[in-house]
C-alpha cells in the first residue's frame, strides 16, 4: 500500500445483498461503472462475496462487496449464505436489492431483520423499474410498511434512478464515517512527537506500516513535529533535541528497550494502544489484560491477526508472542492462530484473545469480534496492550489516558 492510499480499514463498507436473480450484480455494476460483479441468467452466478476498493464519488474512498444470493440452494449453497452472513460482520452500510417483478419475499424480510439486529442502516433498491407495472412479469408495488427515505426504484438495465441510489448510500455513509482522532488531540502547534519505528526482518521494503503512517499524519494535522527514529538510537535522538519531547509512540515490539532508556517524566504510549483508543476499544481490551495474570497451564489462548501475510523468521504472532507470555506466566499455554477473515466463531475453547492492532479491519468489524468474544464469555487484548502489561509498563503507557489508567488500578 502506498503513502497516499487509503487502507480498507478507513474505508466505508458497502455490501449488496439479494435473492439469486433480483439483478444485485448489475446494480452493484451500475452504481460502480464497472463490470465488477459477473451477470448471469444462470442463477448463483455469484459463489464468494466480492470485494473491491475504490473511489465511488460521491463518497471518496469505498469497499464495494457483491455477496452470493441468499436463498442459494444445496451444500455449497449453504456455504454462500454463510459466507453472505460473515460479511455482514464488517457492513457499514447495506443495500437490499429486490426483484421488483417478485416483490418481497421471506428471504428477503429475514435479511432486513439482520441488518437491524446488527443495526446496519440499509436501503432497498427496488430493481428491474423500467418494466411495466403490473401484468404478467409486470412490476409490483412495493410493500406500505418500507419507509420513503429507505426505498429507491431502480433499473439497472437503463440505469434509472442509479444516481440517486449512490446519492441515498452516500447519506448513509457519511454518518458512519470515523470523526475520531489518533493522537492529535492530545497535541498543541509546536509540540515535539519522537516516533520509534523498529526496522527489522518484518518490517515492510521501503515503506512503513499502516499505523506508522497514519501517526505520523495525525501529528502534521495538529501542527506538531514529528521524529522519526529507532530503538537503539532513541538515547542519541533524545540528546540531540534542545527539549524533551511531548510525548514517545513506540512500536509494542520496542517497549522493554525504549522504557529503559526514556526519563519517567515523558509520556509513552504505543501505535497499538493508540489504534484501540481511535476504534473506540482501549478500555475493554486493557481490562481483558489481566487474564494475563490468571492463565494456568495448558490454557489456550487465540492470536489472531486481522490482515495474511508471509510468517517470517521472529513473527510477532506465532513467535515473539508465544516465547513472552510463556515467559511471564512461567509455564506452557497453549496457542492458536488465525489470520484474515479466519477469526473463529467459536470462542469458547480459549482463555484469552489477543488481537493485532486491527489496523486492516474496519470498525464495525472489530467490534463485530470484540462482541463475539464478550458474548460469550471470552476476554480479549490486543498486542500492544498485552505487551506492556507483561513488561510492566501497562500503567505508565496509559499515562494519556487517565480515566483508563485509573480502571485498571480498580
Amino acid at each position: 500500500m502506498g503513502l497516499n492510499d487509503v487502507s480498507s480499514g478507513e474505508r466505508i463498507h458497502i455490501g449488496f445483498f439479494g435473492l439469486r436473480n433480483a439483478g444485485k450484480s448489475s446494480v452493484v455494476n451500475a452504481v460502480t461503472g464497472q463490470d465488477l460483479a459477473v451477470v448471469s441468467d444462470v442463477k448463483g452466478t455469484t459463489t464468494d462475496p466480492v470485494k473491491k476498493s475504490m473511489e465511488l464519488l460521491p463518497l471518496g474512498p469505498v469497499v464495494i462487496i457483491d455477496t452470493p444470493g441468499f436463498d442459494d440452494e444445496g451444500m455449497l449453497g449453504e456455504k454462500r449464505v454463510r459466507a453472505t452472513r460473515k460479511v455482514l460482520g464488517s457492513i457499514d452500510v447495506a443495500v437490499l436489492v429486490v426483484d421488483g417483478t417478485e416483490g418481497l419475499r421471506p428471504a428477503d424480510r429475514e435479511l432486513m431483520e439482520m441488518f437491524r439486529e446488527r443495526r446496519i442502516p440499509y436501503l432497498i433498491a427496488w430493481n428491474k423499474a423500467d418494466l411495466d407495472q403490473g401484468g404478467e412479469g409486470g412490476l409490483k408495488e412495493p410493500p406500505a410498511d418500507i419507509p420513503k427515505e429507505q426505498l429507491v426504484r431502480v433499473s439497472a438495465v437503463t440505469g434509472g434512478n442509479i444516481d440517486e441510489l449512490k446519492e441515498r448510500i452516500g447519506h448513509f455513509a457519511r454518518g458512519q464515517e470515523n470523526q475520531k482522532v489518533l493522537v492529535r488531540d492530545l497535541l498543541s502547534p509546536g509540540d515535539t512527537v519522537v516516533l520509534v519505528i523498529p526496522i527489522d526482518k518484518a518490517a515492510p521494503k521501503g515503506r512503513l506500516i499502516l499505523p506508522e503512517q497514519m501517526m505520523i499524519r495525525d501529528v502534521l494535522d495538529a501542527r506538531a513535529v514529528s521524529v522519526v527514529t529507532q530503538e537503539d538510537r532513541l538515547a542519541e535522538t533524545l540528546a540531540e533535541l534542545t527539549r524533551p519531547p511531548h510525548m514517545v509512540i513506540t512500536d509494542s515490539q520496542a517497549f522493554r528497550q525504549v522504557a529503559a532508556v526514556l526519563p519517567e517524566g515523558i509520556p509513552l504510549t504505543s501505535f497499538s494502544i493508540l489504534m484501540a483508543r481511535y476504534k473506540g476499544e482501549l478500555e475493554p481490551l486493557t481490562e481483558g489484560a489481566a487474564v494475563l495474570d490468571e492463565l494456568k497451564p495448558r490454557d489456550k489462548v487465540l492470536i489472531s491477526e486481522g490482515c495474511t501475510h508471509h510468517r517470517q523468521c521472529g513473527d510477532i504472532g506465532t513467535e515473539k508472542l508465544p516465547r513472552l507470555l510463556n515467559r511471564y506466566t512461567g509455564h506452557p499455554v497453549q496457542f492458536d492462530v488465525s489470520a484474515g477473515t479466519g477469526f473463529p466463531e467459536d470462542l469458547t475453547p480459549y482463555k484469552l484473545v489477543i488481537h493485532c492492532g486491527g489496523c486492516m479491519l474496519n470498525e464495525r468489524e472489530m467490534h463485530t469480534r470484540m462482541g463475539r468474544a464478550a458474548e460469550q464469555g471470552v476476554p480479549m487484548t490486543n498486542y500492544g496492550v498485552a505487551i506492556a502489561k507483561m513488561n510492566g509498563i501497562l500503567e505508565r503507557s496509559l499515562e494519556l489516558f487517565p480515566a483508563v489508567r485509573k480502571r485498571l488500578e480498580k
